[in-house]
């Protein structure tokens, strides 16, 4: 970035830094009066009401953890998506399964494979985990703090492949100045200060919306750009906790990766606008409507599988045979193997292969690997729909 590309209004400034210059974001508030029109408070109500039918739905539903699971997956892997990653819900799904059946004292995963596959699933099940400490952290009391930040950091960045880690400081702040393009963020030796000032903006209440205090977080967060690396993958995830820890969410199921994913030519030229003319509106304008839009797929994706789940228990719920348990357990455990259904079912092989091989003629299973062995099968309807591009926008 150079000084002819900043406005007067820019809120920050170009420090010099050798044949460089970093630039410093002024600290949250903005300094001058936001101008909030009427067709920014319809985003923001819109917002509010998604999030509050999200919340409601979730509340009302007695759905199995599958569901959270697999939404807070899909978010892990449109997350792992940005940074580079390249993998899928079969991926996944297969490797736990295979790693289930492996500690039954049967053949082992091959080696090779399990290698590969692991390679780029590492990223998304950190991810995963990252949220769920997140989660239990604000649920014992404690607060986003720098502690929290850099455990989080840890989890997402602990094992990951080599290629996809450009820094050896994971769990602290960076050490070394990082680059994004030509933009040169706070040097090393300004982290400390401005993210004080973002984290006491925050525990103290911020000075607006709580939505409206997330989105300028964001985008402070990503300026300062704190890490050696994970900034993007963190600075996600930390929306999701603040809409929990704020009451906007009863339970963490909105993810906006999915949202900054088909829209990242906009996500970046919005942040740039802030950083360079300080074009706060149409950041925070383009924010509220991915939350507006990601909450109200949320809730069409956790209303379709529901449906789902009613009509397996309609068609499956009455006698106990085999198929039917099978059938309705689909929704705590949606990929399988004659193995792990023997397991949870607690019947033999043999009964377990004749239920599956039902269920596949039936369409409610299909075999993924195309295998003559050991072969794999996942729910096909249920991974429809969470697999489904956005249906709302």
């Amino acid at each position: 970035m150079r000084d002819s590309e900043l406005e007067d209004s820019a809120p920050g400034d170009l420090i010099s830094y050798g044949r460089e210059s970093y630039y410093r974001p002024d600290p949250l508030p903005p300094s001058r009066d936001l101008v909030l029109d009427s067709d920014f408070y319809d985003l923001l109500a819109d917002a509010t009401f998604w999030l509050g039918k999200l919340s409601g739905v979730s509340l009302e539903l007695d759905f199995p953890p599958v569901l959270y699971t697999s939404l807070l997956r899909k978010e892990a892997m449109e997350s792992a998506e940005i940074e580079g990653a390249d993998v899928d819900y079969n991926a996944l799904y297969s490797l736990e399964t295979r790693i289930l059946d492996e500690t039954d004292g049967d053949t082992p995963i091959e080696a090779s494979t399990s290698s590969a596959e692991t390679k780029d699933t590492r990223e998304v099940l950190n991810y995963e985990q990252a949220v769920e400490d997140g989660i239990d952290s604000l649920d014992s009391g404690e607060t986003i703090s720098v502690s929290l930040l850099h455990g989080l950091h840890e989890a997402l960045l602990t094992d990951v492949p080599d290629d996809r880690v450009e820094t050896d400081t994971i769990g602290a702040y960076k050490t070394v100045p990082n680059h994004l393009g030509d933009f040169l963020p706070p040097v090393p030796s300004e982290v400390d200060g401005l993210m004080d000032a973002l984290l006491t903006y925050y525990q103290t209440g911020g000075s607006y919306h709580p939505l409206v205090d997330i989105a300028l977080f964001h985008y402070q967060f990503e300026t300062i750009h704190p890490y050696g690396d994970g900034n993007g993958r963190l600075g996600r995830l930390l929306i999701t906790l603040q809409l929990y820890d704020t009451g906007q969410l009863e339970r963490p199921n909105l993810y906006l990766s999915e949202y900054f994913n088909r829209n990242k030519a906009t996500y970046v030229d919005r942040m740039e606008a802030v950083r360079t003319r300080g074009d706060w509106e149409r950041w925070l304008s383009f924010f509220l409507d991915g939350v507006a839009r990601q909450a109200e797929e949320s809730v069409d994706r956790t209303l379709a599988l529901d449906r789902l789940r009613r009509r397996y228990e309609d068609e499956y719920g009455g006698v106990q045979y085999a198929k039917n348990r099978l059938a309705c357990s689909l929704f705590e455990h949606p990929y399988v193997t004659t193995k792990t259904v023997a397991k949870r079912l607690d019947i033999e092989r043999s009964t377990a292969y004749r239920a599956i091989d039902t269920l596949q003629d039936e369409g409610v299973l299909e075999e993924v690997t195309g295998k003559q062995r050991n072969k794999e099968y996942r729910a096909r309807e249920i991974f429809e729909i969470l697999e489904r591009p956005p249906q709302t926008y």
